[in-house]
């Protein structure tokens, strides 16, 4: 048997350092031959237009999985509007402003496919386009000043407005959407600035060691310094200013809002135009409860939603989440909170609060690196766009206060109240004009004016988040994340807000703030 061997010599191939590539094809000892100029281009060319190929590819892909997502998330959300009302959702949230909508986003991005959501709010009319809305009118979300600080005395509070600042830093990374506009704030960074009397001078310094402590940066300054960098300030009566150098100044709520909503919708949340008007409760007889008769213990099960036809509706969920702002209290009291004996005696301390807000045009004024202020009297201003406008405004004494059945503003507190503070501790507002103001809610915390997050004490399936006193936007990134982490997680993961509980009502340990407005 004979066996025919064939040697086949293939051509060697060679790189220099300099990445130039050669070829060989003769004998070991002789020199490598340059590759022709003509085909190393073609070469160079044709590997090119593979990579731009191998781009586009890609980015076909991403935009048809984009779509893909926002069709089915059209769907999700179109369900309801297209006559098939969500009657069962694993988590029900009554309040649909930025709080509510920060919840849902929190809770739905971190797990997809593994929760459903309802959020229920009575002001927006949700359109046909998934990312249209009304404009709730009478939020306070939406009618907030925007305002974004550290300068607080309460550990809780710097953290949180420490984080709102990051996320609005990076808000693209959180609630862009794939194929749209990147969400604009229009975040303006010239800080806060807070001045005390001799009387509150120490407090004012304390606040600001212990705001540094946790990563903030501001500056502490004396008449003199405050004089040298605010020119037009006056100073009488001041011994101090805590003016914050980084993560300070204000953005547009309303922004934050839709750019907070749009994203939830994205990912499948669900938002029902109508107004929670009551509770349905289920018996849970293997549930023992201090001060409760065994088998009598009752759960809140379903939410009755009255629509914007009129129709009475209801959301069975597995947990209910009250972020209704300065109507939570009304809300908790369908769930008898605040009504009954036992735990359900304590009331939850929250009730609305007019306050106004004026604009004011004055040419001659500070200029643009203004801060927004903070009198020892509580009255504030801030610059408002590049044409000499500002917003300013005051909460009222607690006599004072105005009647809430309604958001009509008085323009005699401005003259009485407002001006003649700003006309003192900035001259050039001494002619100054009203152009235009409003009235917005404050979700007032009766109790201590913080916030309050947390389980229910009775309720085992109820979360509450509200009472944030004219804080809650900029603490809603925040707030959202530490209840999705307590929800799916168990407990808080980043930010501790165990003293915001509810249970300080009812060891009666108030979280109070120090010389802060």
């Amino acid at each position: 048997m004979f066996s025919t061997f064939i040697k086949i010599k293939f051509p060697k191939v060679y790189r220099s350092s300099c990445n130039c590539r050669y070829v060989h094809e003769g004998s070991p000892n002789e020199p490598p031959r340059p590759e022709n100029p003509f085909k190393r281009t073609l070469r160079i060319l044709g590997n090119d237009m593979k990579s731009a190929k191998r781009s586009v590819e890609s980015f076909i892909s991403k935009v048809q999985s984009a779509r893909e997502a926002a069709e089915k998330a059209q769907k999700l959300n179109s369900a309801y509007r297209d006559g098939i009302f969500p009657e069962h959702s694993d988590i029900a949230i009554i309040g649909g402003g930025a709080m509510g909508s920060s919840i849902a986003y929190w809770l739905k991005q971190r797990a997809p496919n593994a929760l459903t959501i309802t959020v229920i709010e009575k002001d927006p009319s949700v359109n046909q386009n998934m990312y249209s809305w009304g404009q709730y009118a009478e939020s306070s979300t939406a009618l907030s000043v925007g305002g974004l600080r550290q300068q607080f005395s309460l550990e809780e509070n710097i953290k949180m407005s420490l984080f709102g600042a990051d996320f609005l830093r990076n808000i693209k990374q959180y609630l862009g959407i794939e194929g749209h506009d990147a969400p604009d704030v229009c975040f303006t960074p010239f800080g806060y600035l807070l001045l005390a009397t001799e009387k509150g001078a120490q407090q004012l310094e304390e606040n600001s060691n212990l705001q540094k402590k946790f990563g903030a940066r501001n500056e502490l300054l004396t008449p003199v310094k405050l004089k040298e960098k605010f020119p037009w300030i006056n100073t009488d009566g001041i011994a101090l200013g805590c003016h914050g150098l980084e993560n300070e100044g204000w953005f547009d709520p309303w922004s934050l809002l839709c750019a907070f909503k749009r994203k939830a919708m994205s990912l499948g949340v669900e938002y029902v135009d109508g107004e929670a008007v009551g509770f349905e409760f289920k018996k849970m007889t293997d549930i023992l409860m201090d001060g409760v008769e065994p088998g009598t213990y009752e759960t809140v099960d379903k939410v009755l939603v009255k629509t914007k036809e009129g129709e009475l509706r209801t959301v069975k969920f597995a947990i209910v989440i009250i972020a209704a702002g300065p109507f939570s209290a009304k809300v908790a009291r369908m769930a008898r909170i605040g009504t009954e004996e036992g735990l359900l005696s304590i009331p939850l301390p929250v009730e609305p609060r007019k306050r106004y807000v004026y604009t004011i045009n004055c040419k001659d004024g500070p200029g643009l690196n203004t801060p927004l202020l903070i009198d020892p009297s509580g009255t504030y201003f801030r610059r408002e766009g590049l044409t000499g406008n500002y917003i300013c405004g005051r909460s009222p004494l607690p006599e004072d206060e105005p009647p809430v059945d309604n958001l009509d503003v008085d323009y005699d507190f401005f003259d009485k109240n407002i001006w003649p503070t700003l006309a003192s501790r900035v001259p050039a507002f001494e002619c100054v004009k009203v152009t235009n103001a409003w009235g917005g809610y404050y979700e007032y915390n009766t109790y201590d004016e913080n916030g309050i997050v947390g389980p229910h004490p009775y309720y085992t399936n109820m979360y509450i988040a509200t009472g944030f006193s004219g804080h809650g936007i900029q603490q809603s990134p925040a707030v959202g994340r530490a209840v999705m982490e307590m929800i799916l997680d168990g407990g808080f993961e980043t930010i501790d807000l165990s003293r915001m509980s509810f249970d300080r009502f009812i060891t009666h340990s108030p979280l109070l703030e120090r010389n802060i407005f």
